[in-house]
């Protein structure tokens, strides 16, 4: 059996006729510059060819999936991707539901949950014999439904007698009816009218109270349905009242209209008027989530209500999702909802305690389902997710987090002979976890398959078996292989800026002085979102600032949570509702606030990094102001690929076309018109400075700023993304294939390219999200720029680099979930090192 996998002549992209051999069933690391082309080779040319080789085997059709440009691969295995991409974007899929741990103990309440009998209180024990009786999982179980069609068992209460239907695990869960809440339907949370955006109160509704009502027509109208809805009634309704001035019965006439419990609780017995000249006003509330319900389905238009409407927690379930009956269901006299509340180390101690407290029989039917419990649990707080609960919604989680959790169930899997490919696993990891996610990896290899990341973090480079790293440069400047060895030849190899950096030969030098700040501060009051613990946090306005702390320890909870959110609500009128706090104080010393996280740019493949940056916009009119595009008759219209004009027709100017693949995920290939160059013949044409529009857009930003230094609108974008390190990236890469930091910092330059309003505080979320030690210290360059221009930058980082480099430093803590949320220290990264309480503190003093 062949022990290498050999890449022969891979030329993808920027590859350049690569050969190399990497060992099999060994944890071998890509590290590299960002664009050098790590995950070319990983990604594009390794799995894909592993994937398309696993299917000609099966006897699939692949002429579907192209052939990587590589001349041969061989002793390639097949092949599994963790990248950083979230799979799940549904706001009814959970950790708990995602990992599977919430199914297993759905099946432990539906055979050993106790409850209130609904008729007399007393407590019903489970009806289930040792050998587990049949537990459903259907629409029907236990719902009380009983008719010719569903014949729900019942059994009689051992106290009063009467019947009590039986459970199932469809009661626990909150994608089904029989378990969801009915209010909210499962998700725990409910639309809600934001009335201060919707009306002003401080104004009369002949002034414009009412948000959207024009003066020249709806304002008339509705003022004088609203006078002879009044009259009807027996009341007076003045609209040259400031709203705040009205009674009770007015504004609930106004706010619910003349058919809504609110109004008629005051007139039970008068009829309603049956016209809108007679009186009949809708309300302004009801009116507008009628409109919001028709529209459900349409996300354009529930985007332009997003103002007028605001996502509050269910009042009926409190956000916990299951119905009232399921929530009585107890274990050991907790919930399942107590446990989902729960951080999965928590979790893995109440599993631990079962035994002792559970009685013979119990624990005999517990026994099984608790072993895959505990296995699975075990598994996550392995990778370094032990502080996450079950409850958590799966968008909410980071890039990281997301593959974290994809991770621990291929650790479960028990696959060997495979080839693991992961995009950078550390993201969002304190360097205390680490060596915990390392030892996962070792395990994966153990089993016997190949382990291949792509990775900075020079713990994991370390750790390697083989390292391969690849530059020398980025884009154009990459794609060879640098050195291929063990970590100690790589560290050795004077070649290698990644060598130069695992011996210690060039490191990131923190500033010789710390600043000082502007003395002025931002200060959070009463800080108690999620887990953190009625806080005062003071942060120093002119400086640097670095939030740290381990996973789960309260920082994006304080940053973002918290302080965004307010901010969104201060300066822009954002219907978010900030975390709970007290009080911030200091708002009158910021001009804005702008918050680059990693969320997607755009979820169109459409959108890429000239068109978000407003950068494709110049570049179309600088081809159309040419000679010959003005001898065509075209436009900037004819240069855009998301318009009729100038686009490929067959493919709409995506470049190409999706292939059903029946049980197996759609594939993407080249448009057969236009050979994935996204534009008609006669467009293409038509050149700028020897090059056409579509290989403008094959350009690296790096090589399109030569191209159009002579166009201002153009060359000062393209600056401010080549200075935030993306100078590799090619102009059209479509966004959805962006990894977090990069869009991340896609959006910092075209935040830097908008006009400047006074002291800025920025809050960046791990802005060193996928950069090389190299790439970082450049960063860090320009992030001290921005203070040095008199603003706040305020990072929650895990980089040891970024910290030392801060004037300021918040460290939370001491552990994750319920054990942190605490300020273990604060001060210069000096003072954070002396701390003997910080586990931060202790890497940084290394």
């Amino acid at each position: 059996m062949q022990d290498t996998i050999t890449i022969r002549s891979a030329r993808l992209h920027n590859l350049k006729n690569i050969t190399l051999s990497i060992p099999k069933n060994k944890l071998v690391v890509f590290p590299g510059l960002s664009g050098s082309g790590k995950s070319t080779l990983a990604f594009d040319t390794l799995h894909n060819e592993g994937q398309r080789q696993f299917m000609e085997s099966l006897g699939l059709v692949t002429w579907a999936l192209s052939k990587p440009q590589v001349d041969a691969i061989e002793g390639l295995s097949p092949s599994i991707s963790v990248d950083q991409h979230l799979t799940n974007h549904s706001p009814r899929s959970t950790v708990g539901t995602v990992t599977e741990v919430f199914t297993y103990l759905r099946i432990l309440y539906a055979r050993l949950g106790h409850r209130p009998c609904p008729s007399c209180g007393a407590d019903v024990p489970p009806s289930h014999d040792v050998n587990g009786s049949e537990i459903w999982d259907d629409e029907s179980a236990g719902n009380g439904v009983s008719d010719s069609a569903l014949d729900v068992e019942t059994f009689p209460c051992p106290n009063c007698g009467k019947p009590i239907p039986e459970i199932g695990m469809a009661n626990f869960s909150f994608n089904k009816p029989a378990g969801a809440c009915p209010t909210c339907t499962g998700l725990g949370t409910v639309i809600q009218p934001n009335l201060p955006a919707l009306v002003n109160s401080d104004l009369s509704i002949v002034d414009g109270a009412v948000n959207g009502w024009d003066k020249v027509y709806l304002i008339p109208r509705n003022s004088e349905t609203l006078k002879q809805a009044g009259k009807h009634f027996g009341f007076d309704f003045d609209p040259n009242l400031p709203v705040k001035q009205l009674g009770e019965l007015q504004r609930d006439l106004l706010f619910y209209g003349v058919a809504s419990p609110q109004f008629r609780r005051h007139f039970p017995n008068v009829k309603l008027p049956d016209t809108v000249s007679r009186g009949y006003f809708e309300g302004v509330v009801t009116s507008l989530m009628r409109r919001y319900a028709d529209h459900i389905g349409d996300p354009s238009y529930r985007e332009k209500m997003g103002k007028l409407l605001s996502e509050q927690t269910c009042p009926d379930c409190q956000g916990t999702r299951l119905s009232q009956a399921s929530r009585q269901v107890l274990i050991i006299g907790q919930s399942i909802i107590d446990l989902s509340r729960l951080p999965l180390t928590e979790l893995a101690n109440w599993l631990n305690r079962l035994k002792e407290i559970l009685s013979a029989e119990e624990w005999m039917i517990a026994e099984p389902i608790a072993a895959d419990l505990r296995d699975r649990v075990r598994r996550l707080v392995d990778v370094g997710v032990g502080y996450l609960t079950m409850e958590r919604s799966s968008p909410t989680l980071s890039a990281g987090e997301a593959q974290r959790l994809r991770l621990a169930a291929l650790l479960g899997s028990g696959l060997t002979g495979v080839l693991y490919v992961l995009d950078e696993p550390t993201i969002g990891l304190h360097p205390r976890d680490t060596d915990r996610l390392i030892r996962v990896f070792k395990q994966l290899r153990d089993l016997g398959n190949t382990v291949l990341v792509i990775e900075h973090d020079l713990q994991v480079l370390r750790s390697a078996d083989h390292v391969v790293d690849i530059g020398p440069g980025a884009g154009k400047h990459g794609g060879r292989i640098v050195v291929s060895g063990s970590p100690d030849e790589v560290a050795a190899c004077g070649d290698s800026i990644t060598g130069d950096y695992m011996s210690g030969r060039q490191s990131v030098n923190p500033p010789r002085e710390r600043r000082t700040g502007n003395g002025h501060h931002l200060v959070i009051s009463g800080a108690r979102e999620h887990n953190l613990k009625d806080l005062t946090v003071k942060l120093p306005l002119g400086m640097l600032i670095a939030i740290t702390g381990v996973s789960g320890s309260g920082k994006s909870s304080l940053a973002f949570d918290i302080l965004d959110r307010a901010a969104r609500q201060r300066f822009y009128n954002a219907s978010d509702i900030p975390g709970v706090h007290d009080k911030i104080e200091g708002w009158e010393y910021i001009g804005k606030v702008v918050t680059i996280d990693q969320s997607a740019i755009q979820r169109s493949p459409r959108s890429n990094a000239a068109t978000y940056t407003d950068a494709f916009g110049p570049i179309r009119e600088t081809f159309a102001a040419l000679p010959s595009a003005k001898e065509r008759g075209m436009t900037a219209r004819h240069f855009s690929f998301n318009v009729p004009g100038g686009r490929c027709e067959r493919c709409e100017g995506s470049g190409v076309l999706s292939v059903e693949m029946h049980f197996l995920p759609d594939v993407q290939v080249r448009c057969p018109t236009c050979h994935g160059r996204r534009f008609k013949r006669e467009v293409l044409a038509v050149e700028y400075n020897g090059y056409n529009v579509a290989q403008v857009l094959d350009l690296t930003i790096e090589e399109a700023l030569n191209v159009f230094q002579d166009v201002p609108a153009v060359a000062s974008r393209l600056g401010l993304m080549t200075q935030v390190g993306l100078g590799y990236l090619q102009l059209g890469q479509p966004a959805t294939t962006l990894s977090g930091g990069e869009a991340q910092r896609v959006k910092l330059a075209k935040e830097l390219g908008r006009r400047a309003v006074g002291h800025t505080l920025y809050l960046l979320d791990e802005p060193t999200t996928g950069l090389h030690v190299a790439d970082t210290a450049k960063l860090l360059v320009f992030l001290q720029q921005l203070v040095d221009a008199g603003n706040t930058v305020t990072v929650v980082e895990h980089n040891l680099d970024v910290m030392r480099a801060a004037d300021w430093v918040i460290d939370l803590g001491p552990e994750g979930g319920a054990a942190g949320g605490e300020i273990i220290a604060e001060g210069t990264p000096e003072d954070i090192a002396r701390s003997p309480k910080s586990l931060t503190g202790k890497f940084l003093a290394m």
